[in-house]
């Protein structure tokens, strides 16, 4: 077991690096990172952030070596993403899984016929070693290191993640899987993300992320880098369910190219406060980006989420479909930006934000960022703020429903658009999920 804790120093990230066997130019990327993460303040926007950067464990491994079979992994950490219901999801339609634990990932394998079509799916570090050419050619080009201090420091420490590669005109027919998980007081996970979907192919991938509750806190700040090629489609899949001590500070991006698609379908549920805003650089024409979410935010929790839409070309499109429930004094708010610019000639933005306050001490805000910098273009924002119905309660309970079911109800109504996107075992978890809290 290999443990980097508490006050960072270039020490410590030179002892990462040399540990991981990297090559001199990752390390001195790290250090740079890691400079400019002593720098930066933290971001002038959204909730206060109250972190201690001396508490965190930087970096933990917990095996010896990445396994493809699950009856070789380390017993407890095999119960634990059984218990999550991730081995049992691989047996029936995913053609693909990486489990990360803490710092490094565990488990990795993919279906047979994938790797025949020349299809890359391994963890990040890896990719560095394996495919140094294509990593470097991706790394670090769409989220920059210096972008604010959570990439920077992801920069420092980054650790495990996924790496896809789809080569051209490749349809993947069952999503590929990565599952997240934090299992120690006071850690920090720093995963990094890269996924190049090739010219005419087309790839979902799904992301889970978990962790137990303790007493003081733990952070996740990871960085996602999509490349949609020409006429490619990429669908990312998240429902993020961690525990109410988690900072989630992640920055994720994709850029589409002409005819290209890309879909965010984003479920954020737990932490103590998430910032994350999914991008889509529009840069060819016809280029399209979509993000439908949900936000939950309960008791002390804040949700600050949204999307971002940068149109560069003409004729994109873009469309940002955004539901939060806050209850028993949570806080969940919208914070998007949509940005038309003076070339993108018949554009198309729509932006629909709806807020369901489940009682008197909880908070909705929304905070957008809307430019449209030609005639030709449109862009459209709806928001909404409301209360439970009471009619329609009224109405549920005439016809026999308890008023908790009837509420239950409404609220899985209320976003049924995000659930209609899931893959069915998703979306009864998310069902399961949800309940919890009404």
């Amino acid at each position: 077991m290999k443990i980097v804790k508490n006050t960072l120093t270039e020490d410590k990230i030179k002892e990462i690096s040399t540990y991981k066997r990297e090559p001199d130019w990752m390390m001195d990327f790290r250090i740079q990172a890691f400079h400019k993460f002593e720098e930066l303040q933290n971001p002038n926007f959204g909730p206060p952030l109250e972190i201690d950067f001396d508490l965190f464990t930087y970096y933990k491994t917990m095996m010896n070596k990445q396994e493809s079979t699950w009856k070789n992994v380390e017993e407890n950490i095999r119960k634990t993403f059984d218990h999550l219901g991730l081995i049992e999801a691989e047996k029936k339609y995913l053609g693909g899984v990486g489990a990360q634990f803490e710092s490094e990932v565990v488990y990795h394998n993919m279906l047979e016929e994938l790797k025949e079509k020349n299809v890359i799916f391994c963890d990040t570090d890896t990719a560095l070693k394996k495919y140094p050419d294509l990593f470097q050619k991706y790394f670090n080009h769409l989220v920059s290191y210096d972008e604010n201090k959570y990439t920077a420091l992801n920069g420092a420490v980054w650790s495990g993640g996924t790496f896809i590669y789809v080569p051209p005109y490749t349809k993947i027919e069952r999503p590929l899987q990565s599952y997240f998980r934090i299992d120690t007081k006071n850690m920090g996970q720093f995963e990094r993300t890269i996924i190049v979907v090739g010219e005419g192919s087309e790839l979902h991938y799904m992301e889970g992320c978990t962790a137990p509750t303790y007493t003081s806190d733990s952070l996740h700040a990871a960085v996602v880098e999509i490349y949609v090629l020409k006429n490619a489609k990429c669908r990312y899949t998240t429902i993020q369910n961690w525990s109410s001590d988690v900072y989630n500070l992640v920055t994720k991006r994709a850029i589409v190219e002409e005819g290209g698609l890309m879909e965010w379908i984003d479920g954020n549920i737990g932490s103590k406060v998430n910032m994350k805003y999914p991008a889509c650089i529009l840069n060819g024409p016809y280029a399209k980006g979509n993000c439908i979410s949900i936000a939950f935010a309960s008791g002390n929790q804040v949700q600050d989420t949204g999307a971002k839409m940068i149109h560069l070309s003409p004729h994109t499109t873009s469309n940002i479909i955004s539901k939060s429930i806050a209850s028993s004094g949570g806080n969940a708010s919208y914070r998007g930006l949509v940005k038309i610019t003076e070339n993108a000639h018949d554009a198309h933005a729509s932006i629909k934000c709806d807020t369901i306050l489940l009682d008197e001490e909880s908070k909705s805000d929304t905070i957008p960022t809307n430019i449209c910098s030609n005639a030709t273009s449109t862009l459209n924002h709806e928001a909404t703020i409301s209360r439970i119905s009471e009619e329609k309660l009224f109405y549920l309970m005439s016809k026999g429903i308890s008023k908790e079911k009837a509420k239950e109800l409404i609220i899985m109504g209320f976003i049924g658009k995000f659930r209609e996107e899931l893959p069915m075992e998703y979306a009864v978890e998310l069902n399961h999920l949800l309940k919890q809290y009404f």
